[in-house]
């Protein structure tokens, strides 16, 4: 075998240089960063320079994906701040590498001058188109946004339809706010052009207890949609502007003349019938407030015939809302209520004595006699309260009514003496009925009967004739129903003790007075 032989050494001869960097290009250069700023890397495209290109591909994606699909508000101000800074780098950078570089795809030389013209067509049409078109899109999500909040308000209105008014007022205000908003500032939009038909279905859906006669109900939202060109430009109210006024004056005149006299309801009938007379003085739902309470007044009277006391509590809630209307229209109407507010009360008074309401009639009798001291029925009234009185303790003194006669001086007499501390009020009612109060005596005491022997009896007004106060009744004969009421004093509680006498004709009569006790 032959010998080994030493390695033999091939040196590799280095690759031919390229060509050298031709001289500066400076249109070349500015058609690269033109071609760069149009979002697609277009100028590495040109130079080959591949990974470049395709980090502006990256970068123009993750725009495209924070920008899609359009939103009403934009794309966010970093997001493109950001971008606007990676494209100027972009650009700059584009420069610097084409400003010497020989692109293959520009050969032969008359193909550059192309670049620069197509630089800037693309740079005209790729970004400005892609803004355009991203301006379309997002004035569509604008419009689609403003149809949702109108719907929604929409919404709003029908589930507020048919409530309170003064429970979903607030919603209400919401919505005229959202509609005022589109209406003005969105005026050119589809939703703007529909804002004045939806504020006439905001009329119509307020204005439901209206439509429906449910007057009292209706006065709120009327009241509402009166202000509204107030809150919303006329423009778009057109035919609505004082739309409202007749049927709110209607509402006020029914409310106010249907609810006088309802428990809880005289300020609120009171303030609308005001409300009428100085908003609306010229409707003519106005001039009819005076006859249409007076004919009330008439249908009330009438009532008390049939349930004189709640007829009475009507008719009280009636005259308060009458004084708060003006006084120089609605004077003589006043006047009217008072007369038969004083019928009522003498007619409330006689319904609880004839239904054995003793007690309050008692007390209805006796405040009518205090508040109508010169009327008629005065004497009448403090006849039958003290029959009404007595009636407490003795029930046969409310058998029948008593009229207005007292003792005249005339009849058999009676003299009552007061054999007993305390002053003494008798009341009595038959043929006549009345009153009377005869003094203490000083020096009477009460009859202790548990110390009388047995089988002696009391023997009342027994001393000196003068020693006793005394007062003299001239009655009519007839049957009689007394109450001694006798006052207390320092020793004794006050008492009440009832009787009955009977006067006949051809006798006069003594009636002692005294006090007994146990002790």
């Amino acid at each position: 075998m032959p010998p080994d032989q030493p390695p033999v050494m091939v040196a590799t001869p280095p690759p031919p240089p390229g060509p050298p960097p031709g001289p500066p290009n400076p249109a070349q250069a500015a058609a690269v960063a033109l071609l760069n700023l149009s979002c697609l890397g277009l100028g590495y495209v040109l130079l080959r320079h591949w990974k470049s290109a395709a980090l502006c591909w990256a970068a123009t994606v993750a725009l495209l994906v924070v920008a899609l699909p359009a939103d009403p508000d934009g794309i966010p101000l970093g997001v493109l701040v950001a971008y606007g800074v990676f494209l100027l780098a972009v650009a700059a950078d584009g420069y610097r590498r084409g400003l010497r570089a020989t692109p293959a795809a520009l050969e032969p030389p008359g193909r550059r001058k192309l670049v620069l013209p197509v630089a800037l067509a693309l740079l005209l049409v790729v970004p400005a188109g892609g803004t355009f078109a991203y301006g379309a899109a997002r004035d569509e999500a604008i419009e689609q946004q403003l149809m949702d909040t109108l719907t929604a308000a929409d919404g709003l209105v029908k589930q507020a339809e048919g409530q309170s008014f003064t429970s979903v007022e607030v919603t209400y205000n919401s919505v005229l706010a959202t509609y005022q908003r589109i209406g003005t500032e969105h005026a050119g939009s589809r939703a703007g052009k529909l804002v004045p038909a939806r504020l006439a279905a905001y009329y119509t859906s307020v204005s439901l207890p209206y439509t429906k006669k449910d007057y009292c109900a209706a006065v709120p939202g009327l009241k509402h949609l009166r202000a509204l060109p107030g809150k919303v430009d006329r423009g778009l109210l057109g035919s609505l502007v004082g739309k409202a006024d007749e049927p709110l004056a209607e509402s006020w005149f029914q409310c106010g003349t249907t609810t006088i006299g309802s428990a809880g309801q005289e300020k609120t009938s009171g303030d609308y019938l005001n409300d009428l007379t100085k908003t609306f003085p010229q409707s003519p739902f106005t001039p009819k407030i005076e006859p249409t309470l007076r004919e009330g007044l008439r249908t009330r009277e009438k009532a008390l015939g049939v349930a004189p006391c709640d007829g009475l509590a009507e008719i009280g809630r009636f005259r308060t809302t009458v004084g708060m209307l003006p006084s120089e229209t609605y004077a003589s109407l006043g006047t009217d209520t008072k007369r038969v507010i004083q019928r009522g009360e003498f007619g409330c008074g006689l319904d609880r004595f004839k239904k054995k309401e003793f007690s309050e009639a008692a007390t209805a009798m006796t405040d009518y006699a205090k508040t109508y001291p010169d009327s008629p029925q005065a004497a009448q009234a403090r006849n039958i309260a003290i029959a009404a009185e007595i009636a407490e303790e003795t029930p046969a003194a409310g058998n029948k009514v008593p009229s207005g006669a007292t003792v005249d001086g005339s009849g058999q007499v009676m003299v009552i003496s007061n054999d007993g501390p305390g002053e003494v009020e008798l009341l009595y009612t038959g043929p006549v009925t009345g009153r009377l109060t005869i003094p203490s005596c000083a020096s009477c005491k009460s009859y202790p009967t548990l110390l009388l022997p047995v089988g002696e009896k009391v023997k009342p007004c027994s001393g000196p004739s003068s020693k006793y106060p005394k007062r003299t009744l001239t009655l009519p004969p007839g049957s009689y129903q007394m109450l001694q009421k006798r006052e207390g004093t320092g020793t004794s509680a006050g008492m009440k003790k009832p009787s009955n006498a009977k006067i006949e004709s051809g006798y006069s009569y003594t009636n002692c007075l005294y006090v007994t006790s146990g002790f």
